[in-house]
């Protein structure tokens, strides 16, 4: 059983950064792909950013230059780099593994229990 535990989120002011965390409960790095989704109050969760177990990224029309997806295979950790925040950016972000791509950006696997990203104007 996979375990994905979240940590990074906060609240910061419009044109801040932060950088979200995802931990594995187990090395899965090297045979899945990972996700980070957010859920906006009173809205559907929705795909933020995907990166593969090989190197290709997903990033939604919003993310698209400000936020950068990416892992570390030393530490085990996969990030979401989030920068130039917007208010529209607020919700719960999780993390979300899955076998390939296509599964991760479309029913994952497995899910975090999220972390709250609050971006005020």
């Amino acid at each position: 059983q996979v375990q994905l535990v979240e940590s990074g989120g906060g609240l910061v002011q419009t044109g801040g950064s932060l950088r979200l965390s995802c931990a594995p409960s187990i090395d899965i790095f090297s045979i899945s792909a990972m996700a980070w989704y957010r859920q906006a109050p009173g809205k559907g969760r929705e795909l933020v950013a995907a990166l593969s177990n090989g190197e290709l990224t997903v990033y939604s029309d919003s993310a698209k230059g400000r936020f950068t997806i990416s892992r570390d295979d030393v530490k085990k950790l996969m990030y979401l780099q989030m920068d130039n925040l917007k208010p529209e950016d607020t919700g719960m972000y999780y993390c979300a593994s899955g076998p390939n791509l296509s599964r991760v950006t479309s029913s994952p696997s497995y899910w975090g229990q999220g972390t709250q990203v609050t971006v005020s104007p």
